[in-house]
């Protein structure tokens, strides 16, 4: 059986160096901050590629035979108890056992008396604390941390999804991580994630532990400049052909948003077409909005007719500014402003919008690319 040639655009996980697109700046901007012994906050909407930054940035920190690298996600947890596993899981799928760090580890852990159970399709090992009491869960979190810290080695940690700990029902859980963090002297952080305005309200609010205790580094969609000649490289690898007007379109349909970016040409890409025309790519678009349009009459069905109406008239707009305002209120039939104020919020809160800032000023646009254009579309 012929060995399946791998997609030279992935759109889940870091696939190596050779296909991973640019960043060199925010690369940068990371590199001085870990020499100079900064903490760093990266943010952004979802699936504008950071996670996949993280793992690229360590890959070239491996390099560094006196540091090490951790990336703990901690989107599924709800409580320091969560936290707690994520971290310890994260440890040990870092270290394995049969390395000379790993032994050390894992003979440390188990001194801490977890669950260890092992996932039925990786194989790779999760553990589990039973812990009740707070001041328990926050005293592993501590030893965690400072087994790390005292390991001989400068270490990273990248916690993902990190807006997450204002979640939590435990009392001043920001104040004691602020606080424990602060002891760690071979420790720095990477904090991400993809909530801008919790993120912004932790780090800049003066009422908040963590305010002005990190850089911040907002990530944004990938040039044309470097995007473009990066998908040439891919399809003509590939033995492949794209023209230039064809991938233009592709950046500008998708808004420069990489997860798009990298689903619309994995797409096209997989495709039978030698020499792929804009022609080819709207074939795919078609298709791909086709797929998808049950799920968005679920939504229709989810929301109120004023918010679904304010959804399509933002989706038809693609960046509204003053959706307030009178203009935009009579000429998409939206009610009153008061409605539409409602209708704002709770999408909002749904995360169906997201609202970001330019030069321009704040604008609001759908969050899922391809039901705006569905929406577009069907306006």
């Amino acid at each position: 059986m012929a060995k399946e040639k791998v997609t030279p655009f992935p759109i889940s996980g870091y696939r190596g160096p050779e296909l991973f697109c640019n960043r060199v700046e925010e690369i940068s901007t990371l590199a001085n901050a870990v020499k100079s012994g900064r903490n760093i906050t990266l943010f952004s909407i979802r699936r504008m590629g950071k996670t996949a930054l993280i793992q690229h940035f360590f890959q070239l920190l491996g390099k560094e035979k006196d540091r090490l690298t951790l990336y703990v996600d901690i989107m599924p947890t709800s409580n320091l108890k969560g936290f707690i596993n994520q971290l310890a899981t994260s440890i040990v799928q870092t270290f394995p056992e049969n390395t000379s760090f790993g032994k050390k580890v894992w003979q440390w852990i188990k001194g801490l008396r977890p669950q260890i159970s092992f996932d039925p399709y990786s194989g790779v090992p999760q553990l589990s604390f039973e812990m009740a009491q707070v001041e328990e869960q926050q005293a592993t979190i501590k030893n965690l941390f400072h087994f790390i810290d005292q390991s001989g080695k400068k270490t990273l940690i990248a916690i993902d999804e990190f807006q997450q700990v204002t979640r939590y029902p435990e009392a001043e859980t920001e104040a004691w991580l602020r606080s424990e963090i602060q002891q760690l002297k071979n420790v720095n952080f990477i904090f991400s994630g993809s909530q801008k305005h919790l993120l912004l309200e932790m780090f800049n609010s003066t009422k908040r532990p963590f305010y002005s205790s990190t850089q911040m580094l907002p990530i944004g969609g990938i040039v044309k400049e470097h995007y473009a000649p990066f998908i040439a490289k891919q399809f003509k690898a590939g033995k492949k052909s794209i023209k230039e007007d064809a991938i233009d379109f592709i950046l500008e349909w998708c808004r420069f948003h990489t997860f798009y970016v990298q689903t619309l040409c994995n797409r096209v890409y997989a495709g039978e077409e030698k020499d792929v025309s804009i022609g080819s790519v709207q074939l795919v678009i078609k298709k791909i909005l086709a797929e998808n349009e049950a799920v968005y009459f679920t939504f229709r069905e989810l929301l109120t007719g004023p918010q679904w109406s304010l959804l399509g008239a933002i989706a038809k707009e693609g960046k509204v500014y003053t959706p307030t305002a009178s203009a935009f209120i009579q000429k998409n039939l939206l009610g009153t402003p008061a409605t539409v104020k409602r209708s704002l919020d709770s999408l909002l809160d749904k995360e169906m919008i997201f609202r970001e800032s330019n030069a321009s000023g704040s604008y609001y646009q759908v969050y899922d690319l391809f039901l705006s254009r569905w929406l577009e579309y069907k306006q």
